[in-house]
C-alpha cells in the first residue's frame, strides 16, 4: 500500500491509512439527538394549563360553555374532571350571547340542545365494580348544566376505589336540583358526605341508605336541617344510627310521609317516639323492623299516628301484647288500612281483636310468623273489622281450617281476598260445622304449601265460594282431580287466574274441564311442575281459549305435537309462554314456536332440546320476542 493512501490533506496521516469510522457515525447521529432535544426543551418551554395552580384552573373551567364542551373538558385527566366536579352549578359562568350571531356556534348549539333534550328527570344508577368516586363526578358533570338529573341509585362499591365523600361532594355541587338518593352498601361514605348533600340539595324527597355503617346521628341531623322537603326515609343496617338524627328529621322535615327504619341496633323507643310525635300531621306511612322499642313506641304510633295508612311491624321482640292492646286502644289509628305483623309475639288474640274493633277502616291485613294468634279471635276480628277486603295469613300454625270458616261466616260484605301459606294448622277437619258459609264477595283465594289440605277440603271451600276468579294452589301436592273439579263447576263469575304449580296429581281431565268452563275467561294458567299434564291439555287449551295471555308448562309432559297445536289456533294471542324443563320438546318445535302470533313477548326453552343454534334461528324470527334458553 502506498505510504500516504491514508493521508487526509490537513497534514495528518494515519497509521496504515484506515480512517475511524466510528468518529464519522457519530457525528452523523448528532445532529437528530440534538433536533429531538431541542424539540423537548421547547415543549417544556411553551405554555400549558397544566402548569396553572388549581384556583387559576378553576376559573378557567367554571368558564366552558355548553354539557359537550364541559364533558370533553373532564375527559383531559383527572385532575380536571374532579376541579369540574367541584364546580357548583350557581358557580359556572353563563356567557352572554353576542350581539351578532355566530351561525356555525348557533348550528352547533342546536344540535347539542337536541341531544340532551329529555321528558322530566333522569335518573343515574351506579352498580357494583362501576360505582366509582371518577364514574359519579363525570354523572355530576355531564348533567350539571342540564338541571335535570333528578334521581341517583348507588347499589354497592367498587372494592378498591368505591365511592367516597368525593363523590357524594361532586354530585351535591353539580346537581343541587337532586330529588332522590339511594345508598345502598356504600361503606366510604361517612357524615361529611351526608352532608354535602344536605347543604346543596334543598330540594331532595327521597333519602334511602342502607348498610353505610360511617354514617351516623351527625349526617341525619344535617338533612334535616338541609332538606326541609324530605318525604321518604330509609335507614337499614345502619350501626352509626341511634335517636337524635331521628328527633331532628321529625322536627325539620315537616312534609315526612314515609319512614323505614329496619336493623338499627341502636334506635330505640326514643328515637322512634320522638320521630312520630313531630311527625304526627304527615307521616302516613311506617315500617319497623328488628329495632329495641318495647311497647312505649307502640303506645305513641297509636295515640300520635292520627296520619299512618300503611303501619308494619316486624321482629320487635321486646313488644308485648300490652303495647299492641294499648296502640289500638289509643284511638289514633283511625286511617289505618294496611297493617302488616311479622314475627311479633306480642300480637296475641287479644291484641288482634282490639286492633279490628278500634282501627275502623283497616281494608288489609297480614299476619306473618304470629305464633300465638289462634282461631280464637278470627269470628270477632271479623264481626269488627267491617270494612275488610284481604286477609293473608303466613305461617301462623295454630290458625286451623276451622276457624277460618268462622272468619268467613262473619266478614264483612266487601271481603274479597284470602290467602293461606305455609300454615300446617290448614288442613283437613274431621266433620263440618252445622253451618256452612257462603262468601259470595271472595274474587280471590290463595291456599299455598299447606301439605295437609287434600280433596276433602277443597270440595268445600268449591261450595262456599261460588264468585271466585283468582286460584292459587301452589305446592298442594294432595290434591287430585276429584278436589279441583267441584271448585271448576261451582263457580259461577269465570275464572281469571289458576295457578296448580306443583299439584302433580292433577291430569287433563281437570285443564279440559277447566277450559271448556272457563275458556271465555281465563288469562292466565300455571301448570308448572303437574308432570301428568301431555298433549291432550294443549289440545283443549287451543280450541277453547281466547283470553288467554299467560301459559306455564314448565317440566310438564308436552310435545312438539302439543307445541304445534297451540301454533296453529289463530284465536290464541299468548304474550308469555314457558317450556323449560318440557324434555319431548325437541328442535322439530322451531318451525311452529317460530309462526307464533306476533303478540308473543315472552318465551321460555330452558333445559330442552331445542338446540343453541335453533335458537339463534328464533330470534331472528320473533324479533320482538324475550326468548330466555
Amino acid at each position: 500500500m502506498p505510504p500516504f493512501s491514508g493521508y487526509r490533506g490537513d497534514g495528518s496521516l494515519f497509521a496504515g491509512g484506515v480512517r475511524p469510522r466510528k468518529r464519522v457515525f457519530a457525528s452523523a447521529a448528532a445532529e437528530p439527538v440534538t433536533s429531538a432535544a431541542t424539540k423537548r426543551q421547547k415543549q417544556r418551554e411553551e405554555p400549558s394549563l397544566d402548569a396553572l395552580p388549581d384556583e387559576c384552573l378553576f376559573e378557567v373551567l367554571r368558564r366552558v360553555q355548553g354539557a359537550r364542551a364541559r364533558c370533553a373538558s373532564a375527559c383531559v385527566s383527572r385532575r380536571w374532571l374532579a376541579l369540574l366536579g367541584g364546580i357548583r352549578a350557581s358557580e359556572a359562568v353563563t356567557v352572554q350571547a353576542p350581539a351578532v350571531p355566530d351561525l356555525n356556534q348557533e348550528y352547533l348549539g342546536e344540535d347539542e340542545d337536541d341531544l340532551m333534550c329529555d321528558d322530566g328527570d333522569r335518573e343515574r344508577s351506579l352498580e357494583g365494580a362501576e360505582a366509582t368516586d371518577a364514574r359519579l363526578t363525570a354523572a355530576a358533570v355531564a348533567d350539571a348544566l342540564r338541571g335535570r338529573l333528578g334521581s341517583v341509585s348507588i347499589r354497592g362499591s367498587h372494592p378498591t376505589r368505591g365511592v367516597t365523600d368525593t363523590g357524594l361532594s361532586a354530585l351535591a355541587r353539580g346537581c343541587p336540583g337532586l330529588r332522590s338518593l339511594a345508598l345502598w352498601d356504600v361503606p366510604q361514605v361517612t357524615d361529611a358526605g351526608l352532608a354535602e348533600i344536605a347543604a346543596e340539595c334543598h330540594s331532595l324527597e327521597r333519602l334511602d341508605i342502607t348498610g353505610c355503617p360511617l354514617i351516623s346521628d351527625k349526617g341525619l341531623i344535617a338533612v334535616a336541617k338541609g332538606c326541609p322537603q324530605l318525604k321518604t326515609l330509609t335507614i337499614e343496617a345502619c350501626s352509626g344510627v341511634a335517636n337524635e338524627g331521628l328527633k331532628a328529621i321529625g322536627r325539620c322535615c315537616t312534609k315526612l310521609q314515609s319512614v323505614n327504619i329496619k336493623n338499627c341496633s341502636h334506635v330505640d323507643d326514643q328515637g322512634v317516639s320522638g320521630l312520630v310525635c313531630s311527625a304526627t300531621a304527615s307521616l302516613a306511612k311506617v315500617r319497623l323492623q328488628g329495632l329495641s322499642i318495647t311497647d312505649a313506641s307502640l303506645a305513641v304510633i297509636g295515640y300520635y299516628g292520627k296520619a299512618i295508612t300503611d303501619l308494619t311491624l316486624a321482629r320487635l321482640p321486646a313488644v308485648g301484647e300490652r303495647g299492641f292492646w294499648v296502640m289500638a286502644n289509643a284511638l289514633g289509628l283511625q286511617k289505618l288500612r294496611c297493617m302488616t305483623v311479622i314475627s311479633c309475639p306480642g300480637l296475641t288474640d287479644l291484641a288482634l281483636a282490639s286492633v279490628g274493633k278500634f282501627c275502623p277502616t283497616l281494608k288489609l291485613l297480614h299476619l306473618r310468623k304470629c305464633s300465638k294468634v289462634s282461631d280464637g279471635c278470627l269470628k270477632e276480628f271479623a264481626e269488627s273489622a267491617k270494612l275488610l277486603e284481604n286477609l293473608q295469613v303466613e305461617e301462623c300454625n295454630k290458625v286451623t281450617l276451622m276457624g277460618i270458616l268462622a272468619f268467613l261466616l262473619n266478614c264483612s260484605p266487601k271481603f274479597k281476598a284470602l290467602s293461606l301459606v305455609k300454615c300446617i294448622g290448614i288442613k283437613d277437619i274431621c266433620s263440618a260445622p252445622a253451618q256452612l258459609p257462603v262468601c259470595k264477595s271472595l274474587r280471590s283465594l290463595t291456599i299455598k304449601d299447606c301439605p295437609g289440605f287434600t280433596d276433602a277440603s277443597l270440595a268445600v271451600v268449591g261450595m262456599i265460594c261460588p264468585q271466585l276468579e283468582n286460584v292459587n294452589l301452589s305446592g298442594l301436592g294432595a290434591v287430585t282431580d276429584n278436589g279441583f273439579l267441584p271448585l271448576v263447576k261451582s263457580s259461577e263469575s269465570g275464572l281469571v287466574n289458576v295457578d296448580l304449580n306443583g299439584c302433580e296429581n292433577i291430569t287433563d281431565a281437570v285443564v279440559s274441564s277447566l277450559v271448556k268452563a272457563h275458556g271465555s275467561s281465563l288469562a292466565h294458567l300455571s301448570l308448572e311442575g303437574c308432570s301428568k299434564i301431555t298433549d291432550a291439555s294443549l289440545f283443549a287449551i287451543s280450541e277453547c281459549c281466547s283470553q288467554l295471555a299467560e301459559l306455564d308448562l314448565s317440566n310438564c309432559m308436552v310435545s312438539d305435537y302439543g307445541v304445534a297445536v297451540l301454533a296453529s289456533a289463530k284465536q290464541l294471542k299468548l304474550r308469555i309462554l314457558s317450556l323449560s324443563g318440557c324434555l319431548k320438546v325437541t328442535q322439530k318445535s322451531v318451525p311452529f314456536l317460530g309462526s307464533m302470533s306476533s303478540s308473543l313477548e315472552g318465551l321460555n326453552l330452558q333445559f330442552n332440546f331445542i338446540g343453541n343454534h335453533n335458537i339463534a334461528s328464533l330470534e331472528k324470527q320473533l324479533w320482538r320476542c324475550d326468548i330466555l334458553a
